[in-house]
């Protein structure tokens, strides 16, 4: 079980994620992060441990990114450890991945893109996600998440990002339910 939260708004993201978090952080204890969009790429900020290990490590490190996601996770792959902490990136760091749920064919899509010269960096089942939705993308990110859902079994909630298209979320699910919700402003 992790939380998993996304903000897409006029002010700055890294506020409104942690307060995203704060309130989902029974989900997951073993690490967490966020991923905010910015002009040259995702600021980047990942902890193991409790969401007060992230606010450690956010602190003094702005971003003025109004697009972001963030999670708290409860490991289900992967040993809990910064490596494998969400939110993950596609190799070319273009695309943002957190997910909540289970991949069950991550293995085997795993195989097939290392097959095809993915290099991996986590032992997760979600940064086959990251990789699956950036082999898809051609400049719609819900084209590529929708191609990247047709290769993956099992049961999830999923908030995707991509640095070519700020302003956008795209959030998905197989099974379990995901809240979105618009705040005035």
């Amino acid at each position: 079980m992790c939380g998993i939260v996304g903000y897409v708004g006029p002010r700055p993201a890294v506020p409104y994620l942690i307060d995203g978090l704060r309130r989902l952080e029974y989900r997951g204890y073993d690490s967490a992060g966020v991923a905010v969009v910015e002009p040259e790429g995702f600021f980047v900020v990942r902890a193991e441990g409790k969401l007060s290990a992230l606010v450690t490590r956010l602190d003094g490190r702005k971003s003025a990114g109004t697009t972001g996601i963030g999670h708290t996770r409860w490991a289900t792959h992967g040993k809990p450890t910064e490596r494998n902490a969400h939110p993950h990136l596609s190799e070319d760091r273009r695309i943002a991945v957190i997910h909540n749920g289970i991949i069950e064919n991550f293995a085997q899509r795993k195989k097939i893109l290392q097959a095809e010269g993915r290099v991996f960096r986590s032992d997760t089942d979600t940064e086959v996600f990251a990789y699956e939705v950036s082999k898809h993308y051609r400049g719609d990110l819900f084209e590529a998440v929708r191609e990247a859902r047709r290769t993956l079994v099992g049961a999830y909630a999923v908030v995707v990002a991509s640095v070519d298209e700020p302003g956008v979320l795209v959030a998905a699910r197989s099974g379990p339910p995901i809240v979105l919700c618009r705040g005035e402003g």
